[in-house]
């Protein structure tokens, strides 16, 4: 009695078949577009969001001022590619870095058809104006945002004197979508305290929100709404070295299951 052998089903393919379709298979058969990450890292100060810029050396944007960016390796994930910009071009490393859309217009390169994954990283405000990229000018900008709530569109970069930076590429656009993103995640994720120091007031809470959001909150109905919430626990710690009354110091707790 012979074992009959089971015949592999027509959408069945062995290991033996693609194997030698994938040394056959000619990759240069089909146009391959570049792809880029670029980073953009983020704080409140004043009132408003600011960004990170560099300045560009080279064409195309020649002079003009861009979020940090890079071409992706063809061995490194795009979250390695992000953290890697952000590490050399920004400077930092070790803070919340999440991803946030992919543009890809067709000409929104000159050079040729790329394709661009944009992170927004979340820092404090001390930390990123202590950070050092490792060549090129850079920036601290304040966002300005021409609209409310959770819309979004182009934004102006303005440097220290309130002068509009001019913008590369779409970055005007993608800085745009990191405000939407910010406002539309304040209530539900630990948004603001990614821009705080691990301690801070109910105070620098309650600016951060208002830099986001871009509106002013009342102070009693805001610091009921974050203890109601039980998303901080006090440190029974006061500020230091203030000029005015010290304030208790607070830290970020996971929110109390409903």
């Amino acid at each position: 009695m012979t074992r009959e052998t089971k015949k592999p089903r027509p959408d069945e393919t062995t290991d033996a078949e693609e194997a030698a379709f994938l040394a056959a298979y000619d990759a240069a058969e089909f146009p391959h577009p570049s792809v880029t990450v670029d980073v953009a890292p983020v704080t409140t100060a004043d009132g408003a969001l600011h960004a990170l810029l560099v300045r560009r050396t080279d064409h195309p944007a020649k002079g003009k001022w861009a979020l940090a960016g890079g071409f992706v390796g063809m061995k490194e994930s795009l979250d390695d590619a992000a953290a890697r910009v952000l590490a050399t071009k920004a400077g930092l490393s070790g803070i919340f870095l999440e991803q946030l859309y992919t543009f890809g217009d067709v000409d929104r390169d000159p050079r040729t058809r790329v394709i661009s994954v944009a992170y927004y990283a979340l820092v404090d405000d001390a930390r990123l104006r202590r950070a050092k990229p490792e060549k090129g000018e850079a920036a601290i900008a304040r966002i300005d945002v021409p609209w409310e709530g959770e819309t979004s569109g182009r934004v102006r970069a303005l440097d220290a004197d309130g002068g509009e930076l001019p913008l590369a590429f779409d970055h005007a656009d993608v800085l745009g979508l990191v405000v939407k993103r910010l406002r539309g995640k304040l209530d539900y994720a630990p948004i603001g305290f990614q821009l705080l120091p691990r301690r801070f007031t109910l105070r620098q809470l309650q600016e951060v929100h208002e830099a986001i959001l871009g509106r002013k909150h009342n102070k009693d109905s805001f610091r009921r709404s974050v203890l109601a919430r039980g998303v901080v626990a006090a440190t029974g710690e006061m500020e230091r070295d203030v000029p005015y009354r010290p304030a208790e110091l607070y830290r970020y707790v996971k929110a109390r299951e409903s």
